[in-house]
């Protein structure tokens, strides 16, 4: 056996010289970038995030190298991580829960890795991603949809005291929760889970604008050019606590 192929199919024995260091960081990463979605058991959420438990296509191991990349479906691209990174992730959602699939080396990762498109330098949120007009628009968006559940300081506490408190949506708290992860993350969260009675009612548009104004809000300083509606273009732009 030879090639790319050979690659990817280590199973039993050769997959235990892996390491615990590689399955740590795995799992750390998962958490990381993937359980918000997917959960930490791998059962996903029925509507939104697909279960990864017991999922037919993690037999394709360079799919799933490529869809960590690139994104795919509803699921952001992650083009931060490195190949090493990335066939840590693919190893343990391929062998994590019920799977029991093989692990993933690095050199085969970035065998995929090399035939994709550069996603383009990483940006963080404290470069001047968005513009006012747009966290302007988001604002208005946001006390139409948002602020009944989220409060009007954008801080969990909802306008009605007898409804229960919610996830804070900008400052500290926000903020830590959202370390490392990408804008496209927090957009493909936000659409597919909210407003939690209405959840992907607004249009990609008015969710990154909303995400503008929760930008906006956490004190992140404005430019010259808006966030851009797609996927692609904000996997490449960083959650980050501090400049």
């Amino acid at each position: 056996m030879h090639g790319l192929l050979a690659c990817f199919l280590v199973p039993g024995a050769v997959a235990a010289q892996v390491g615990e260091t590689v399955a740590e960081q795995g799992r750390q990463l998962y958490g990381e970038h993937c359980a918000l979605c997917h959960g930490d058991s791998g059962a996903g959420r029925s509507g939104a995030f697909p279960a990864l438990d017991g999922n037919e296509r993690l037999g394709n191991a360079a799919r799933v190298v490529r869809a960590i990349r690139e994104g795919i479906g509803n699921m952001p691209a992650f083009p931060a991580l490195t190949a090493a990174e990335t066939a840590a992730v693919a190893s343990y959602v391929r062998g994590a829960w019920t799977n029991g699939l093989g692990t993933v080396t690095a050199d085969a990762a970035a065998a995929v890795l090399d035939r994709l498109a550069d996603g383009g330098p990483a940006a963080s949120v404290w470069d001047g991603v968005y513009t006012e007009d747009q966290a302007a628009r988001g604002r208005q968006i946001y006390f139409g949809a948002c602020s009944l559940c989220h409060g009007r300081r954008l801080n969990g506490a909802p306008d009605d005291p007898d409804m229960v408190s919610t996830p804070p949506l900008a400052r500290a708290r926000f903020l830590r929760v959202w370390e490392g992860r990408s804008l496209a993350v927090l957009l493909a969260y936000t659409r597919l889970t909210m407003p939690e009675d209405n959840p992907a009612s607004l249009s990609d548009e008015e969710y990154v604008d909303v995400v503008a104004y929760m930008l906006s809000m956490s004190r992140m300083p404005a430019g010259d050019d808006e966030l851009p509606a797609d996927s692609r273009g904000l996997a490449n732009i960083v959650m980050l606590q501090r400049q």
